[in-house]
């Protein structure tokens, strides 16, 4: 994630993630019908960080519910590290540990119902590379010479420290604790609440806990020298709500002004999307050595202070779009990395919102304009079903996916896409642990618009298509045909005559048109379209 000037990181920027060197680890894919088996519901992670040797030692507590009687339960954890035992409600069983899984064989059937297995591990985690577009620990020092820990979990997912059932489709419904031992000087930022700190000798362990459903490469934990800034903010919903940044004390006189521009984003989002997802715990933010990640409820901030002018305000525009991952990717989750759009494309589109209110609409259609010359356009954004994390993941799904949410907006309408937009991201049956795909999206606007939207989201989600539009000049001076050549459904149209431009309804059949000057079709660039001229 780049940082260039603002009109070009929203979609470009991020977009180059995708090109950037990426783990061939990855997430989810087919789900194991071991694990299909299973279903989470909470993690209970308990590790003491040595950063001499850079290892951590503990183990995991996974709690879940079977729903049918086994002997298999299989979980995934990267074989960089070493098992040294596995329990299953208190017993030791046999297990085996080899390709970034371990396979555990109960001794007795398991019945249906609870289970809760620990494994005691430790050893070597994976170094990342090229955080955070490489996964991994990355064990570093701060100017001041502090130990500095961050850890990225994205593309490979939880596995690339903790054991846990790696699939976009299971989160702990009951959430997650962390209870991490660091050197005493040292301080932890992790997600949810800080429910104690406790110093004995030259250690110091931090307890976190989240009682909110999580997706698993949200569990994890930042270590430095930090200073807590803290303040808090009135909700729309009317809550207080603490915010919190773990800031690096060699930086502690940039947290405020940071921390002032956060409080207008934060309204901002609140705006579109309902009051903040995590409002019952804590708003977060950690510094990192990395640019950033969208960490629940501890965002990963590594931007450097750098900000730009959106009209006269303030803005990062890093941390304003990994802050809006709280909503598009944490509170609304994809339930397959096949429609990872939902996370990336609608956040960034969500980005761009800010451009609307902050920088007007003719900026705001100015952005949309440039970033269709960004689409690489080689493959859908949305692959089938059953994708891995890497198989998903390219650029197009933020700048294409943002495009296709500013089409939609256009077809729709102001007054009746922005409400739309905030139902989805609260309405109970498609946040926390419900889970969504993208027919989900597709009928939930659908449902709004009261037409069907699905020619237009297989057109655009599901191949490489541009709307095509053809012009052609029929018999009788200054007469045009508009028509549709390749959708089935009528589309609302910008065409600009002589007399000016007006919205007009155009299908497969074609419109007539009167104009003594070649019409312009969509002259303010809402559809990702070709327009052919007969």
């Amino acid at each position: 994630m780049k940082i260039k000037p603002y009109l070009i990181t929203i979609f470009c920027a991020l977009s180059l993630t995708a090109s950037a060197q990426k783990s061939k680890i990855t997430s989810g894919g087919v789900l194991k019908p071991e694990q299909a088996n299973m279903d989470i519901r909470h993690y209970n992670i308990a590790l003491d960080v040595n950063f001499e040797h850079k290892t951590i030692d503990g183990y995991a507590t996974i709690d879940l519910l079977l729903a049918k009687p086994t002997h298999a339960l299989l979980f995934d954890l990267l074989d960089s590290l070493n098992v040294s035992a596995v329990l299953v409600n208190g017993k030791k069983e046999p297990f085996t540990y080899k390709s970034n899984m371990i396979t555990i064989n109960t001794v007795k059937e398991l019945a249906a119902g609870k289970a809760s297995v620990k494994v005691v591990y430790g050893g070597k985690p994976h170094i990342a590379v090229r955080p955070p577009w490489d996964d991994g620990f990355t064990f570093t020092r701060d100017s001041t010479g502090h130990n500095w820990l961050a850890i990225t979990a994205e593309g490979t997912g939880g596995k690339v420290y903790f054991p846990c059932k790696d699939h976009p489709s299971d989160e702990p419904n009951e959430g997650a604790d962390l209870i991490i031992t660091v050197p005493k000087d040292l301080v932890v930022a992790g997600p949810g609440l800080l429910i104690s700190t406790t110093k004995k000798g030259d250690k110091a362990t931090f307890h976190w806990k989240t009682n909110y459903t999580i997706n698993n490469y949200s569990i994890l934990f930042n270590v430095g020298d930090y200073k807590l800034v803290k303040r808090s903010y009135k909700s729309v919903a009317g809550n207080t709500v603490p915010i919190w940044f773990y800031v690096l004390n060699e930086h502690a006189d940039k947290a405020n002004k940071l921390m002032d521009m956060f409080e207008v984003t934060i309204h901002e989002k609140e705006k579109y999307f309902g009051e903040y997802p995590w409002a019952k715990e804590k708003v977060g933010l950690v510094e990192t050595p990395h640019l950033g990640m969208e960490h629940q409820s501890m965002v990963a901030y590594g931007n450097k202070f750098r900000y730009v002018k959106v009209g006269n305000q303030d803005y990062d525009g890093l941390l304003h779009h990994e802050f809006g991952h709280e909503w598009w990717g944490n509170k609304v989750t994809a339930i397959d990395w096949a429609d990872y759009w939902i996370h990336e494309g609608i956040n960034t589109y969500a980005d761009a919102l800010f451009t609307l209110d902050f920088a007007g609409k003719p900026a705001y259609i100015n952005l949309f304009k440039k970033s269709a010359k960004s689409f690489q356009n080689k493959l859908p954004l949305v692959l089938g079903k059953d994708i891995d994390e890497e198989s998903a993941y390219n650029g197009d799904i933020y700048s294409k996916g943002a495009f296709f949410m500013h089409t939609i907006n256009y077809v729709m309408g102001d007054s009746l896409f922005f409400p739309t937009l905030k139902g989805f991201a609260i309405d109970p049956k498609h946040t926390y642990s419900n889970l969504s795909n993208s027919d989900d999206v597709e009928q939930y606007f659908s449902a709004a618009y009261g037409k069907s939207l699905k020619p237009l989201f297989d057109m655009f989600l599901r191949t490489t298509d541009k709307l095509e539009i053809s012009v052609t000049p029929t018999r009788g001076d200054n007469k045009y045909l508009v028509k549709l050549n390749n959708i089935s459904m009528p589309l609302p149209v910008d065409i600009t005559t002589d007399a000016g431009t007006q919205r007009m309804v155009v299908d497969s059949k074609g419109i007539t048109i009167s104009s003594k000057t070649m019409p312009v079709i969509d002259a303010d660039g809402w559809y990702f379209k070709r327009v052919i001229y007969e």
